[in-house]
């Protein structure tokens, strides 16, 4: 009974969406406030419904119902509850349930904290996130049911992939999709604008916290999923460059441009149609993530491997969504002035820069994902993109963005002085300099692309230092007045600044374990060491042990450093019962400068085993340096200026004061 509610429930929910997509854009255009106030209750009604379903879908998972398909697939009575809870979104079906329930999450705050926006505008916002549900609930209800049964009931499930059956399931995936599908507001933002034919500060004010929250999310997301497949997998590795890890950070990197590009816009009339464009592509590099992750296509540990029938589906929804935006997109841009003027040097110049170097990193990693499947798809051979492609191509954009992540934060609006800027930041760049040379020689060798890499470290740390330091202490303001300038900072501000600096923690992490870690991979038997940057790793044998849902083999290690004990690391090989699959789980001991990593491989003759040990310098760096963007981010969605116009903008009472407010008057 319950899997019916909810299956009754989605197509409950494909009808209120059809209603949401159309009736309150029509009132909207009509300038019928009746029609346009249904869309905030029927935002309410969609979101309880898809609750419903999720929750019904839940249920059926933790009370073991194996007649659905669904959960059959993916569960097993010996799962572990967590795990059963997290297996709803484990595979295809509930995965799509979860990201149309994030959709109806973002389109419920939307509804809720958007009241002060005039009628006609939140209409036209809620009415394409509504059209948006239709098509993921037609592409659910048409391709992907998670209700459907099977008969006759199996006795037990075949149970969740062992890949899965980890903490990270639980939280990677939903900060994943909040992101993505957080994109999709300012998609809509963006549409909304376009069909009023307004575009302006106004706008670009409303849209930006949404955009930075959605951001902020999909960066936690692709951290957490890069520490996942660090411990996980059993190789060490953070980032392949898999193609599916490339459909979350092509988004990333655009939705990182439009962040800058609607501060332009908001603080100087600037970008407008850039701006635009950035949105739409954001949103549309997210449905390009579903389609390579849904469609069959791919073959990685990421991707659900599916029918191409599916495939179709989405390929068409993106191309409805695409086409229908860059058609709206070259109807109105030609009518959007060009915004305030601006000189060569400038801050508008060096984030515009800052913007292309971000647009055509995407361009250069699309390419590098698509361009294999296009010549499969054309029968023209089978290659292989990897790592050295993208290393050659993304690392050389990302330096001279790197450098202007600098120099922006420090240049004036409009016009500035390169003379200034110099000497400004010559104390910033000397020390970057000196402590990228004594990094390197401090880790017993200077690297040229390693020093490069320290080299922008540094560098935007000191330029953040230089600015912060000119804010609080100005010629000519005493030092002990520098801490109530401190607190004067605006939290817009000061999020920028640790998310730069969370970007030059990143940065430092990515070149010291790039170039100084040390693997090693041994043939051991019991009482044999191995020593590896100064750490002496000895075997003590295995023994095996019982999970809940898995035997395995657990080996025993020794650490220990001149001759004192730093760890004891316990690396297994499990096999889970159901599946058979045999899986490696690496044992890590985390430090603040390194981490200590030990893998057991396959046994050999005489009961040896294959041992996989790294030294991993400020690998947890790389982690650390996401959650400080993701923080800096947050805390500029805080910013009392946004509270403040909110409580001072008043809700139009129709279009046409919706018209004004877009248009930059006050309505």
């Amino acid at each position: 009974m319950i899997p019916e509610i909810g299956h009754f429930s989605l197509w409950l929910a494909l009808g209120v969406s059809l209603v949401l997509g159309t009736v309150p854009l029509v009132g909207a255009q009509r300038n019928r406030v009746e029609w346009m106030a249904l869309a905030r209750p029927l935002t309410y009604l969609l979101a309880a419904l898809l609750t419903l379903s999720y929750a019904c879908l839940t249920v059926a998972f933790v009370t073991d119902d194996f007649s659905l398909v669904y959960v059959a697939s993916n569960s097993n009575s010996a799962l572990p509850l967590y795990y059963r809870i997290a297996a709803v979104w484990g595979g295809h079906e509930g995965s799509l349930l979860l990201w149309v329930e994030m959709q109806c999450l973002w389109m419920l705050a939307v509804a809720l904290f958007s009241s002060h926006l005039p009628k006609a505008v939140q209409s036209r916002i809620l009415a394409v996130l509504g059209w948006i549900c239709v098509g993921f609930l037609l592409f659910m209800l048409l391709t992907s049911n998670p209700f459907d049964r099977i008969f006759p009931v199996p006795l037990d499930g075949r149970d969740l992939n062992p890949l899965l059956q980890d903490p990270g399931m639980v939280f990677h995936p939903p900060m994943l999709y909040m992101g993505y599908v957080g994109f999709s507001v300012a998609f809509a933002f963006a549409i909304a604008a376009l069909i009023g034919g307004n575009l302006d500060a106004t706008w670009a004010r409303w849209t930006r916290p949404w955009t930075t929250v959605a951001w902020a999310f999909l960066t936690v997301g692709i951290s957490l999923g890069s520490s996942w497949a660090y411990y996980v997998l059993g190789w060490g590795g953070w980032w392949f460059w898999d193609p599916v890890e490339n459909a979350s950070l092509m988004p990333w990197l655009l939705g990182t441009a439009l962040i800058h590009s609607l501060a332009v816009t908001e603080k100087r009339g600037s970008f407008k149609s850039w701006t635009v464009l950035l949105a739409i592509l954001a949103f549309s590099f997210s449905l390009l993530g579903t389609f390579l992750v849904r469609s069959g296509v791919l073959s990685s540990v990421h991707a659900f491997a599916t029918d191409p029938g599916r495939g179709m589906f989405i390929l068409v929804f993106l191309t409805v969504v695409i086409g229908a935006s860059f058609a709206l997109y070259a109807w109105r841009a030609p009518t959007v002035g060009l915004g305030a003027r601006f000189a060569i040097i400038s801050k508008e110049t060096s984030l515009l820069a800052n913007n292309v170097l971000l647009v055509v990193a995407a361009g250069a990693v699309m390419l590098g994902t698509l361009y294999p499947l296009l010549l499969d798809a054309l029968g023209m051979g089978k290659i292989s993109v990897g790592p050295p492609y993208f290393d050659a191509v993304f690392l050389p954009l990302m330096a001279p963005a790197l450098f202007l992540m600098g120099v922006g934060p420090l240049t004036r609006w409009k016009e500035a002085e390169v003379p200034d800027l110099a000497k400004r930041l010559r104390w910033a760049a000397g020390i970057a300099v000196v402590a990228s040379l004594t990094t390197g020689a401090l880790a017993g060798q200077i690297h040229l692309v390693a020093t490069l890499g320290l080299l922008m470290s540094f560098w935007i740390l000191t330029s953040v230092g230089t600015d912060l330091y000119e804010r609080i202490h100005p010629a000519g303001v005493r030092w002990r007045d520098a801490g109530d300038r401190l607190r004067q900072i605006p939290r817009a501000l000061a999020g920028m600044m640790i998310a730069h600096i969370g970007v030059a923690v990143f940065c430092f992490g990515v070149t010291m374990v790039k170039a100084y870690e040390v693997e090693s991979d041994v043939r051991m038997l019991v009482g044999d060491s191995t020593t590896v940057r100064g750490y002496t790793f000895t075997f003590r044998g295995t023994r095996e042990i019982t999970g809940p849902n898995y035997v395995a083999v657990q080996g025993k290690m020794e650490v220990t450093q001149d001759g004192k004990p730093v760890v004891t690391l316990f690396p297994e090989k499990r096999v889970y019962r159901v599946q058979q699959s045999p899986m490696t789980e690496a044992s890590i001991d985390s430090g603040f400068t390194r981490d200590l990593y030990v893998s057991l491989g396959e046994p050999v003759d005489g009961g040896a085993w294959i041992v996989r040990v790294y030294v991993k310098p400020f690998i947890d760096w790389i982690w650390a340096g996401c959650t400080l963007m993701a923080l800096g981010g947050l805390l500029a969605v805080a910013d009392k200026r946004y509270r403040r116009r909110r409580t001072a903008e008043t809700p139009a009472a129709s279009p046409q004061d919706a018209n004004k407010v877009l248009a930059g008057a006050a309505p």
